[in-house]
C-alpha cells in the first residue's frame, strides 16, 4: 500500500528506553494485559506482573515447569494459566489449568508472596485425548462462570465451562473439519475469537486452511464454515466491533458471522496482527533484507498513522493507552498516540485539510472540534479565492461557528451569491436571527431573484416551522416594495395587523382592508379595528361603522343560545372599546353610538355610552372647546368624566375639524340639544332612583354649554328646587320664576313652600320696580301663611323701588285676621277660666261635703236597685252583681278616663323623643306654636326627683 500517506500520529513513550525487568529471568513464553498490569509467563514456570512503565511489581511460581498460555481477566482480578507441572502418574498429562485470585495474597516465607490459587484443573482426561495446545482463550460470562476454549494441533477445540473454583464445570469438544486431517500442521487451531451479541454466543476458530464459526447458544453447537483458507500462528485478532481479523501474506481479511467482509491488500509476511482503538497493527517481515516493520493503519482514512523499523517482535500488547512491543531479546517498546491537536497541527502545516477533516470525523471528535477544522479549511480556500469551496466548508460549520464570521468575509468580498447560499442554509437549520433574515431578503431583492424570494417566502414549511422571523421578513419586503410577499407572509402567519398596515398605509386599499377584517374571527377583528380604525373612519366611515355595529351586536349569536341577554351582551365588545378610533371624527362617533343604542337597549356599558352621547349632543361645535374653558374656572370635581369621552377634548388638526363642522352645520346645535334633552329624560325614567348616565357629568356639560333646559330638568329630578329657581333668577325670567314656584312650591303636591320666601327675598333685593310680581307672590304667601308680616316687610324694605301701596292691602288683611284671632283667643280663655273655676269648686265640694245618691235603678241593667249596691262619685249606681270583679271604677266613665290617661302617657313619651320635637318645630310654619303646645300639655315642666330639681325631657 505504497500509495497510502504516512504520518507520525504516534510517538515512543519513556524516551524509547523500555526493557523487561531483570526479575523476569526466564524465557518469555506468553503475555497478557489488563486492569493496569502486564502479565508475563516464562519457561521456568513463573508469572511476573509489571506496572506502568514496565516496572516489576511482583512474581510468583505458577507451575513447576513452563507457563505456556495465560490470560488476565477484565471483570475480576484473576489470572488463568496453562502450564506444565510434575507428572504424578504416566497415565496423566503434565498440563494443567490454574486460576489465581490476585486479590488474595498468601505469605510464602519472609519476603515473597503469591496469589491464592482458587482452582486447578487437568486439561486432558480419558474422554479428551492429549494433544499439543496451539491456542488459548477465556471468555468471562456472568461471574463466576468462565468459558475456556483450548485449541489443539489435532483440529479440535476443548471447551470448559463453569465455576472452576467450585469444580462445577461442563466439558465439551468442538471439531473443525479439515481436508487433510492427518497433517497436523494444516489442522492446528491457530487462532480463536469469541463474539457475544445479545443472547448469541459464537466462537471463531482459525486453522491454516479454514475459518469456522460455532454458535454455542445451540445444543449441540452449530458449525458454519466461513472460508476455506486461514492463516498461521499470531495472525489472528479481534477488532473492537468483534470482527475476526486474520493476516495472510497477500492481505488482511475481516470476517463477520455471515462470512468474509472487506480485505486490505498489505504485502509482506504478517508476523503479528493486533487492534488498538480502531487502528490495525501489523508486524511485517521484509524477506529481502530480513527487517521487520511495525505499521499502524488507519483504515477509515486510508493512511498509515505510524511506521517504524523494529527488531524481531515476540509479543504485542495494549495497555495504559499504549501499544507495547516485546522483542525477542527482552527489550520493549511503548508507543502512544499523540493528542488530536498535535495531529491536526501536523496536517495543517502540510495544508492537508481534507485528511484532518476525515480524521476528526472518523475518531468521533466533538462537533466543535470538527467545526474548527472545517473553519480552517474554509479560511485556506478563501485565501486562495476559491469562494465556492470555501463556502461549502463554512456551511458545514453552521451551529458551531459564529455566522457573523462568515458573513463579514463574503460581504467584504462582495460575493452575494455565496452569501445568499450560506444564509439559506442558516435558515433551513432554524439558526437564523432577525438580522440574518433581513440580510437574506435584502440579497434576494438586490439580485431581483423573485423566484428564490417566492421559494423562501412561500414554501410550505417556511412560516409554520418558523423558518424565519415573520416581522423581519414583512418589514424588509415592505421596504423593497415587495408588498405581495409581505402580505403573503403576514396572512399565513396570522399577523393581521401587518397585513392591514400594508393594505392601508402602502397600498391604500381600504375596501379590501374592510373585507379582510370582515373575514376574520370576531376576537381578531376587534384588535385590528382598534389599531387601524382611525384610517378606516377617515376614508370609509359608513362601512367601518357597519363593521363595528356587527362586532358589538351580532358576533355572539352562537354563544347566545342558553344564556341570558345580559350575559350575552357582556360577552360582546363594548362600543366604549372603540372610542379611540373616532378621535378626530366626533360626528361619526355620534352616528355609531346612536345606531348601537337603537339596536341594544340594555348594554352593560349603557352609562358610558350615554355619557359620551351627552357630551357630543351638548357640545356647541363638536370640538369640545368648552372643556378647556372649564379648566380656567369651573370646579372639575363636580363631575366624573369617563376617559373615553374626555379623549375628545384634545384639539384635532384644523383640516379635519373644519370638514366635520361643515358637515354637521345642517343639523346645528339646537337639534343636537333637543336630542340631548330627550336622552336626559329617557335615560332617567320615573321608576329609577338614579339615571343611566353620570349626573355630575350631565350637569357640568349643561353648565359649560349654557343648556338651560337640561339644567332645569336635572335639578328638578334631583329635587334641587332652589337651584331650579336660581336658574330663572339668573336669567331674570320673572314669569317663569313665578310659574316654577307655583309648580314646585305647593306643599300639598310634595313641593317646597320655602321657595316663595326665597322668591320674595329675590324681589326685595332686585333693585327695580316689580310691584306686579310682588303682589302675586304675596298672594301665595298669604294663602299658605308662609311668612309672618314682619319678615315680609323686612324683605321688601330693601328694594327702594317698591312703595307701601304694594303691601297695603296685604297688611290690612293680615291685621284684620290677627284681630279676629285675638278676639277668638280671648273668648276661649274666658271659657277655659270659667270651666276651671267650676272644676275647682266641684273638687272642693267632693272633698268637703257628702254626696247623696238617689238613683233607684241600676245603670247597667236598668232594674230596680237593691242591695248590695255600689255607688260611684260620678253619680252612677250599680248592682254589685252587675259589676262583677271590677268594683273600683265606673264602667260608664272608665273608657273616657282611660283614653285621657293613654293620651297623657303618649304625650309624656313623645316629650322624651327630642328628634321628633325638633322636627316638628323645624317643619312647622310657626315653631313657637309647637313649643306652646308642649307647655300647654304640661310636657315641658319642672319635676322633682329625690329632692333635686330637674327639667323634663324635651
Amino acid at each position: 500500500m505504497y500509495q497510502w500517506r504516512k504520518f507520525e500520529f504516534f510517538e515512543e513513550k519513556y524516551g524509547g528506553k523500555c526493557v523487561i525487568p531483570e526479575e523476569v529471568s526466564g524465557r518469555i513464553e506468553c503475555c497478557s494485559s489488563g486492569r493496569g498490569k502486564v502479565v508475563i509467563g516464562c519457561d521456568d514456570g513463573t508469572v511476573s506482573l509489571l506496572d506502568r512503565g514496565l516496572k516489576f511489581n511482583f512474581g510468583f511460581q505458577a507451575h513447576s515447569s513452563s507457563v505456556l498460555f495465560l490470560q488476565q481477566l477484565k471483570q475480576r482480578n484473576f489470572i488463568v494459566t496453562v502450564g506444565e507441572d510434575e507428572q504424578i502418574t504416566p497415565q496423566q498429562s503434565a498440563l494443567c489449568l490454574k486460576v489465581f485470585d490476585l486479590d488474595k495474597m498468601q505469605p510464602e516465607g519472609s519476603s515473597n508472596t503469591s496469589p491464592d490459587c482458587i482452582g486447578i484443573l487437568r486439561i486432558f482426561t480419558n474422554q479428551f485425548a492429549e494433544a499439543k495446545i496451539t491456542s488459548f482463550l477465556v471468555l468471562e460470562e456472568a461471574p463466576p462462570i468462565l468459558l475456556i476454549a483450548i485449541g489443539l494441533d489435532s483440529g479440535c477445540i476443548y471447551c470448559i465451562k463453569g465455576d472452576i473454583a467450585r469444580e462445577r464445570i461442563n466439558r465439551f469438544k468442538l471439531q473443525v473439519d479439515v481436508e487433510n486431517s492427518s497433517d497436523k500442521s494444516q489442522s492446528s487451531i491457530t487462532g480463536l475469537g469469541f463474539k457475544v451479541d445479545g443472547g448469541a454466543l459464537q466462537l471463531f476458530a482459525v486453522t491454516p486452511h479454514s475459518v469456522t464459526l460455532f454458535s454455542l447458544q445451540f445444543q449441540p453447537p452449530q458449525k458454519q464454515t466461513l472460508d476455506h483458507f486461514g492463516c498461521d500462528f499470531n495472525g489472528v485478532t479481534m477488532s473492537d466491533r468483534l470482527e475476526l481479523i486474520i493476516g495472510r501474506h497477500e492481505a488482511v481479511y475481516f470476517y463477520e458471522v455471515d462470512g468474509r467482509g472487506p480485505c486490505w491488500a498489505f504485502e509482506g509476511e504478517k508476523k503479528l496482527i493486533g487492534w488498538f482503538r480502531g487502528y490495525l497493527l501489523c508486524i511485517i517481515a521484509d524477506q529481502r533484507n530480513g527487517k521487520y516493520t511495525f505499521n499502524i493503519y488507519d483504515l477509515k482514512n486510508r493512511l498509515i498513522a505510524h511506521s517504524l523499523v523494529v527488531k524481531e517482535v515476540s509479543h504485542m500488547l495494549c495497555e495504559w493507552g499504549n501499544i507495547i512491543l516485546v522483542m525477542a531479546d527482552k527489550s520493549a517498546l511503548c508507543i502512544g498516540e499523540k493528542d488530536m491537536e498535535s495531529k491536526l497541527d501536523m496536517l495543517f502545516k502540510k495544508n492537508l485539510y481534507t485528511v484532518a477533516i476525515n480524521l476528526v470525523q472518523s475518531q468521533q471528535a466533538d462537533a466543535a472540534a470538527t467545526a474548527e477544522v472545517l473553519r480552517k479549511y474554509g479560511d485556506h480556500l478563501y485565501s486562495k479565492q476559491d469562494y465556492d469551496e470555501a463556502m461549502a466548508q463554512y456551511i458545514n460549520t453552521i451551529g458551531h461557528l459564529e455566522p457573523s464570521y462568515v458573513i463579514q468575509k463574503f460581504l467584504d468580498a462582495q460575493r452575494i451569491n455565496n452569501l445568499t447560499n450560506y444564509l439559506e442554509k442558516l435558515h433551513e437549520k432554524g439558526l437564523a436571527s432577525k438580522d440574518h433574515t433581513t440580510l437574506l431578503l435584502n440579497c434576494y431583492t438586490k439580485l431581483k431573484d423573485v423566484k428564490k424570494l417566492n421559494m423562501f417566502i412561500k414554501s410550505e414549511d417556511a412560516v409554520g416551522e418558523h423558518k424565519f422571523d415573520v416581522e423581519t421578513a414583512i418589514r424588509v419586503c415592505r421596504a423593497a416594495n415587495y408588498h405581495e410577499h409581505a402580505m403573503y407572509v403576514a396572512k399565513k402567519a396570522g399577523r393581521h395587523e401587518w397585513y392591514l398596515k400594508i393594505l392601508l398605509e402602502d397600498l391604500g386599499s381600504y375596501e379590501e382592508a374592510l373585507q379582510y377584517i370582515s373575514s376574520l374571527e370576531p376576537s381578531q377583528a376587534r384588535v385590528t379595528v382598534k389599531e387601524y380604525g382611525k384610517i378606516l373612519i377617515e376614508h370609509k366611515p359608513s362601512e367601518t361603522i357597519e363593521i363595528l355595529i356587527r362586532l358589538c351586536t351580532e358576533d355572539g349569536k352562537l354563544v347566545r343560545r342558553g344564556t341570558s341577554n345580559g350575559t350575552y351582551l357582556s360577552m360582546l365588545p363594548s362600543p366604549v372599546d372603540f372610542l379611540s378610533i373616532f378621535i378626530h371624527h366626533p360626528q361619526y362617533l355620534m352616528d355609531f353610538l346612536e345606531k348601537y343604542t337603537d339596536k341594544v337597549t340594555d348594554s352593560p356599558s349603557q352609562v358610558e355610552i350615554h355619557n359620551t352621547l351627552l357630551e357630543l349632543y351638548l357640545s356647541n361645535d363638536l370640538n369640545f372647546a368648552s372643556i378647556s374653558q372649564a379648566n380656567n374656572g369651573v370646579d372639575l370635581s363636580l363631575r366624573t368624566i369617563s376617559g373615553a369621552a374626555a379623549m375628545f377634548r384634545v384639539d384635532s388638526n384644523g383640516k379635519s375639524i373644519a370638514t366635520h363642522n361643515d358637515s354637521y352645520k345642517e343639523k346645528g346645535p339646537l337639534e343636537r340639544q333637543e336630542k340631548g334633552l330627550r336622552l336626559l329624560k329617557s335615560a332617567w325614567p320615573s321608576d329609577l332612583e338614579h339615571p343611566l348616565y353620570d349626573v355630575g357629568l350631565a350637569i357640568f356639560l349643561c353648565e359649560i354649554n349654557s343648556f338651560k333646559q337640561g339644567l332645569l330638568f336635572l335639578y328638578e329630578k334631583m329635587k334641587l328646587y332652589k337651584e331650579v329657581i336660581a336658574c330663572y333668577m339668573q336669567a331674570h325670567d320673572h314669569e317663569g320664576l313665578i310659574a316654577c314656584c307655583k309648580r314646585l312650591g305647593d306643599s300639598g303636591k310634595g313641593g317646597d313652600p320655602s321657595l316663595w320666601a326665597d322668591l320674595l327675598k329675590y324681589f326685595g333685593e332686585l333693585g327695580e320696580d316689580c310691584s306686579k310680581e310682588v303682589k302675586e307672590v304675596l298672594t301665595y304667601i298669604e294663602r299658605d301663611d308662609i311668612l309672618p308680616p314682619i319678615i315680609v316687610l323686612q324683605s321688601l324694605s330693601k328694594n327702594p323701588n317698591l312703595t307701601l301701596s304694594v303691601i297695603k292691602d296685604y297688611i290690612a288683611r293680615k291685621l284684620e285676621r290677627e284681630s279676629k284671632l285675638i278676639d277668638e283667643d280671648r273668648l276661649a280663655i274666658e271659657k277655659y277660666q270659667e270651666d276651671t273655676l267650676a272644676m275647682r269648686k266641684e273638687i272642693q265640694d267632693l272633698r268637703m261635703n257628702a254626696r247623696i245618691f238617689q238613683l233607684s235603678k241600676c245603670t247597667a241593667c236598668t232594674f230596680t236597685l237593691d242591695l248590695p249596691a255600689v255607688h260611684f262619685m260620678c253619680m252612677h249606681s250599680f248592682h254589685q252583681r252587675c259589676l262583677g270583679d271590677n268594683e273600683k271604677e265606673c264602667p260608664e266613665c272608665a273608657p273616657e278616663y282611660r283614653a285621657v290617661l293613654e293620651t297623657k302617657r303618649g304625650l309624656e313619651q313623645n316629650s322624651k323623643d327630642q328628634d321628633r320635637f325638633f322636627q316638628q318645630v323645624k317643619s312647622s310654619r310657626d315653631g313657637f306654636s309647637v313649643i306652646a303646645e308642649y307647655f300647654g300639655k304640661g310636657l315641658i315642666s319642672k319635676t322633682t326627683t329625690n329632692g333635686s330639681t330637674a327639667t323634663g325631657a324635651v
